[in-house]
């Protein structure tokens, strides 16, 4: 969980990438906000009008998501921040709205693997 707590938690990164796939087989892929619940080691993710997205409905056929966080932590010397976390994911409606404008219905994410890089204070590579 230490990956998540790094960036995924990080009060500075609000923007991640979730990608889903449909009930064709077809992927899709959404900047998305979010935000690290504690309480349940889930990463919720909400929106506007998130109950009538496709990404919401992705989810009824195919709960199984990856989602990424990155960031780039410098430029001089090239150094890159990324968490990758796969798992499966519900569809939940009637919850409080995570931000203001935001509907009650939220996606949670349910990691199974956890993958990083760049979070440690190992120097980059060059």
């Amino acid at each position: 969980m230490l990956a998540i707590t790094a960036v995924a938690a990080a009060p500075t990164r609000r923007l991640g990438r979730l990608a889903t796939v449909d009930f064709h087989g077809a992927p899709q892929n959404n900047p998305v906000s979010f935000r690290y619940n504690p309480d349940l080691g889930t990463i919720d993710i909400g929106g506007h009008a998130m109950g009538a997205s496709r990404k919401f409905r992705n989810i009824a056929a195919n709960a199984q998501v990856a989602f990424v966080v990155d960031d780039i932590a410098s430029h001089q010397p090239w150094k890159v921040r990324c968490v990758e976390i796969r798992g499966r994911a519900e569809a939940v409606g009637g919850q409080p709205p995570p931000m203001a404008g935001f509907s009650a219905e939220i996606i949670r994410i349910h990691p199974d693997r956890i993958l990083s890089f760049g979070l440690d204070d190992t120097p980059p590579i060059n």
